[in-house]
């Protein structure tokens, strides 16, 4: 009888330590959650981040809301979402410069690993080796006979300096041996914009702005850096099919929340976004910023974190790249 008091006692007990978890979750959101963008208004980052918010807002009932916090790289507006409430309220979405940067700057506001949990790698996305039409070279073997024939006379354009294009130009220019210099911009557009005018006429770039460039014939794309073909450009091989498989890397965006968010509401958040993104106006909308949808686990989020920051520490070391 005593023993069977001691079970009802503990079942008791375990429920109503249950409770409190399942209804957080049940009543969550009970109020507009805010979702960082480390950037300013307009650029990929944050227009995912506003796509995703409105599915969000419409599948819970409840407004997830963008606030854009730019500078320093993004390291000002993850630092302000380092500092929020565990609570579930306050979300951020970033790309790969979210464990990059603190090995491209001195002092950043915030550890990638110990002040967020993650949620989700939510979308991903190849990086684009492209070429001027004047250039005498329709292949990746090709580019590099020409580059190591003329050392010193060509120049590669990146979106920026530490940006996952410009990071895989490194890698290209490191592991190949290349005599060729980076010109960072301040962007994706005005970068593949010098490429198309021909002032850098190799250009390492994200899809977006990169695909329309391509099928106009104004750029020539030798290959894309990820495993497999982008959907976006299926007829443009992959550095591996291109002859180079050590050559790789993508452009990713995640969403990360403060450190001791309760794991109910990281649960429900990864859901939902998967939910989210899975929808044919959402995928068609990712189709045609050059985004393929991922939605990946917590766990997968957080091993892609350690496997991009151990890979692109050793580039930035290499290359000896600062961003300030």
């Amino acid at each position: 009888m005593r023993r069977r008091c001691f079970l009802v006692l503990a079942g008791a007990a375990g429920a109503a330590l249950a409770a409190p978890r399942l209804a957080r979750a049940e009543s969550y959101p009970a109020r507009p959650v805010r979702v960082i963008v480390p950037f300013a208004p307009g650029g990929p980052t944050d227009v995912f981040a506003r796509l995703m918010a409105q599915k969000l807002t419409e599948q819970l009932g409840t407004q997830f809301y963008v606030e854009n916090i730019g500078g320093a790289g993004g390291n000002i507006g993850a630092g302000r979402a380092a500092q929020a409430a565990p609570d579930g309220y306050t979300m951020l979405v970033n790309g790969a410069n979210q464990v990059v940067n603190p090995f491209l700057y001195h002092q950043v506001p915030y550890d990638p690993a110990r002040d967020f949990d993650p949620v989700t790698i939510a979308v991903r996305s190849a990086v684009i080796l492209t070429v001027h039409p004047s250039l005498p070279a329709a292949s990746v073997k090709e580019l590099v006979a020409l580059v190591r024939a003329n050392p010193g006379k060509y120049s590669y354009a990146s979106p920026g300096t530490g940006t996952p294009p410009h990071l895989v130009g490194e890698l290209f220019r490191l592991t190949l041996k290349l005599d060729l210099v980076h010109v960072p911009f301040n962007g994706g557009g005005t970068a593949m914009a010098s490429a198309v005018a021909g002032h850098t006429p190799i250009s390492f770039g994200s899809m977006a702005p990169a695909v329309p460039q391509v099928k106009d014939g104004k750029l020539r794309a030798l290959a894309v850096s990820t495993k497999a073909r982008s959907p976006a450009l299926p007829d443009t091989p992959t550095m591996a099919e291109a002859g180079y498989p050590e050559i790789g890397g993508e452009s990713w965006f995640a969403v990360v929340v403060p450190a001791g968010t309760p794991k109910d509401i990281v649960t429900l958040l990864n859901r939902e976004i998967a939910r989210a993104i899975a929808q044919p106006d959402t995928r068609e909308r990712l189709a045609a910023l050059g985004y393929e949808p991922v939605a990946s686990t917590p766990e997968e989020c957080g091993a892609t974190f350690k496997t991009d920051a151990g890979k692109w520490a050793d580039v930035i070391r290499s290359a000896g790249i600062r961003a300030e």
